[in-house]
């Protein structure tokens, strides 16, 4: 299995997908991000599985992880899993910088480290676009997703709070920790500092040995790593996990620089209680308690300020949540969802 980030594909744990849908695209042209700097020729990718209704009433926007791709999640949608897709119509869609979705490694008028900095904002700008110019939808019966798609629904439910009736951030944040900003510090700088990677301009992903280190030190406990992985293991998995890059390396630390900066309270004046007022959705927040990677106590901080519904699991898998506790998670949340 390939490092964190991937391994989420365990997101919806119980069957095969029968489903699929092919990748599409929404050219936004131009897209002005709100450091006031443009994105040129927007393409962001999507994917829809499932039937709409006929007042458009089952709509579930499911937003990608960090490295995620619509492809990724649209395998594992199954009747049954999380969520349960005999029932919604479930739109998937790829972030800015994922590598589908207008990125460093594929845009052709701003390749590379010329691409502008972008943040989580800019992503669920895209993504209401998307919805509302190219799907014409004007509502979602509720947004989830997992790790850096529980901070775009975060964002979501801030930035558009009349747009959805429900949202679902599983192990997410509403802005991170300094441990977690420690990590994505770490990881970018683990990449620029490399001389392989000479300013951006590489022929092969840098650093792709010591992330895998990394991933491997914070995706879950030390207690789980051990108990899953043999000494005879740890280098042999290492080398297996360096040689599948997760994820492009410019597009890597654009992406890295997106979630550091978010804080969904930066259009509230700095102060998350009038970010959290201004939610209308319902909400239930999922952390894992031993999560490493995206600290849970943001998250909890602002389900309490929102008043939300929480599923707090303390399980050794930490930021892996879906991998040992999935079948706890898919339950609460398809009855949140049912409610």
């Amino acid at each position: 299995m390939r490092p964190f980030r991937l391994r989420f594909l365990l997101f919806l744990p119980f069957a095969v997908s029968t489903l699929v849908a092919q990748q599409q695209f929404a050219n936004l042209g131009d897209f002005k991000l709100m450091s006031g700097e443009t994105i040129r020729d927007c393409r962001v990718g999507y994917r829809t599985f499932g039937s709409l209704n006929a007042d458009k009433s089952n709509v579930i926007l499911i937003t990608t992880w960090f490295g995620g791709t619509s492809e990724m999640i649209g395998a594992s949608l199954a009747p049954g899993g999380l969520p349960d897709a005999s029932k919604y119509f479930l739109v998937v869609i790829d972030a800015i910088g994922n590598g589908v979705s207008t990125s460093p490694s594929n845009s052709p008028l701003q390749p590379r480290m010329k691409f502008p900095q972008f943040t989580v904002r800019d992503m669920v700008n895209s993504q209401h676009r998307l919805l509302t110019e190219f799907l014409h939808l004007s509502h979602l019966k509720a947004v989830m997703g997992v790790s850096m798609g529980g901070m775009q629904t975060f964002q979501w439910i801030v930035s558009y709070p009349d747009f959805m009736d429900k949202a679902v951030p599983i192990v997410g944040s509403p802005r991170l920790a300094p441990y977690d900003l420690l990590l994505w510090h770490a990881e970018n700088d683990v990449i620029m500092r490399d001389p392989a990677w000479r300013g951006g301009e590489y022929s092969e992903n840098p650093a792709l040995l010591q992330m895998a280190e990394f991933d491997a030190l914070v995706e879950t406990t030390p207690q789980y790593y051990n108990q899953k992985t043999s000494r005879d293991e740890v280098a042999t998995l290492l080398a297996k996990h360096a040689a599948e890059p997760a994820m492009d390396a410019n597009n890597h630390i654009r992406t890295g620089e997106a979630v550091m900066r978010l804080d969904v309270s930066d259009d509230f004046g700095g102060s998350l209680d009038k970010a959290a007022a201004a939610v209308r959705a319902k909400v239930l927040v999922v952390v894992s308690r031993q999560d490493h990677t995206v600290n849970p106590e943001p998250a909890l901080d602002f389900a309490k300020k929102m008043h939300a519904e929480v599923l707090e699991l303390n399980a050794d898998c930490g930021h892996l949540l879906m991998e040992c506790q999935g079948d706890k998670v898919t339950r609460a949340v398809n009855a949140f969802l049912e409610k």
